[in-house]
């Protein structure tokens, strides 16, 4: 132990080395970084340029095979986390996905559940448990735990997809599994469509089908069915710390899509200032179109369609138009943090509800 007052008695120091060899701490010591009076996340607001990140995924196109890996993937590697964490968050793992014309990404399935929101290209397919679905830009996917999948280009252009996963937490839980099926493709084996089928009126289900609470049954969320809703909302409605946004939700619970990652869409509209907040959970966006700013901790972040940036659990933040609308995606583990009543929200109660803004992130 390094306390100062085992330097200043041996007897002490003695007894705590006693303790080290016996595997024990002595809690008095450790209780400040073990149970802190508020978080202390490790993770920083964080933003990944689009104009900075395309050159890149393009170049991995012509270095890494798609086997290689099983997938090409860029991981977006939050600065804060310690060497070999290898995520955005904590608990979410983020990236850009990359499948030529013609490629094929073999199957597998594992115990992180997965989502993916198509950024760049239409005519992509994957394939869920028989069900292939097809993916233009601005779908959105669900991939739940332990379930098959694999994807394919069979358009003329690549493909750009946004990755996001519990990996961290699968990870940290010791409760992960991964399983190739090999090289061969997912035969379709339901109708084209099926889930969207069932599942995407939203508000009704097959009345013989139970509800599944490990992920939504409806696969694929057509951007067309989102944005509208998004508008539809914007007419009556909005939040004063998101402006207009709404989260997309699991057809046969009304829960979140999966029962770690709650995936939202927003509207920040021109000239709306959203009111400053934090929560605990930490959350990875993508701006899906226009462009816009956030404050978070103080830090202005100006991001545009394609950018990928972080909030970390407990950070104050908020949003605002910048000169035209924006929308933007977002991952949160707010699920998590509600079923082990460790959810709290905070509303910044300082001035007129806005952070003094301390700098300009480049």
């Amino acid at each position: 132990m390094t306390d100062e007052r085992a330097a200043a008695d041996p007897e002490l120091k003695k007894f705590y080395k006693k303790m080290e060899t016996h595997h024990l701490a002595p809690l008095w010591e450790i209780m400040g970084r073990l149970a802190p009076v508020k978080p202390t996340p490790r993770a920083r607001p964080h933003l990944w340029r689009w104009k900075d990140m395309l050159p890149l995924i393009e170049e991995s196109g012509e270095r890494a095979l798609l086997g290689d890996g099983d997938r090409r993937v860029l991981g977006l590697i939050n600065p804060g986390m310690d060497e070999g964490k290898w995520a955005a968050t904590e608990t979410l793992w983020a990236a850009y996905q990359y499948i030529l014309p013609g490629e094929k990404a073999p199957p597998h399935r594992h115990s992180a559940a997965a989502i993916r929101f198509i950024i760049e290209g239409s005519g992509a397919y994957t394939t869920i448990e028989g069900d292939r679905c097809i993916l233009d830009k601005g779908d959105f996917v669900v991939t739940p735990p332990w379930v098959w999948h694999d994807h394919g280009n069979d358009s003329d252009a690549p493909i750009i997809w946004m990755d996001g996963l519990d990996i961290p937490l699968v990870r940290d839980l010791d409760a992960s599994f991964f399983e190739l099926l090999g090289d061969r493709a997912l035969p379709p084996e339901k109708p084209l469509g099926d889930s969207e089928g069932r599942y995407a009126s939203g508000h009704l289900r097959p009345a013989w089908e139970e509800p599944d609470l490990s992920g939504s049954p409806l696969f694929v969320y057509k951007w067309a069915r989102t944005e509208e809703a998004l508008r539809r909302l914007a007419a009556v409605d909005a939040s004063p710390f998101d402006d207009v946004v709404m989260e997309f939700t699991n057809p046969a619970t009304g829960g979140p899509v999966l029962a770690t990652i709650s995936c939202r869409v927003q509207l920040i509209r021109s000239g709306v200032r959203t009111l400053a907040h934090r929560h605990t959970g930490g959350a990875v966006y993508l701006a899906v179109e226009g462009s816009g700013t956030s404050v978070i901790e103080g830090m202005r972040f100006d991001w545009e369609r394609g950018d990928m940036f972080v909030v970390p659990p407990w950070a104050w933040h908020e949003h605002a138009g910048a000169g035209g609308e924006g929308i933007l995606f977002s991952i949160h583990d707010s699920p998590v943090m509600q079923s082990l009543s460790l959810y709290m929200e905070e509303a910044y109660g300082e001035g007129d509800g806005h952070q003094e803004m301390t700098g300009i992130f480049a």
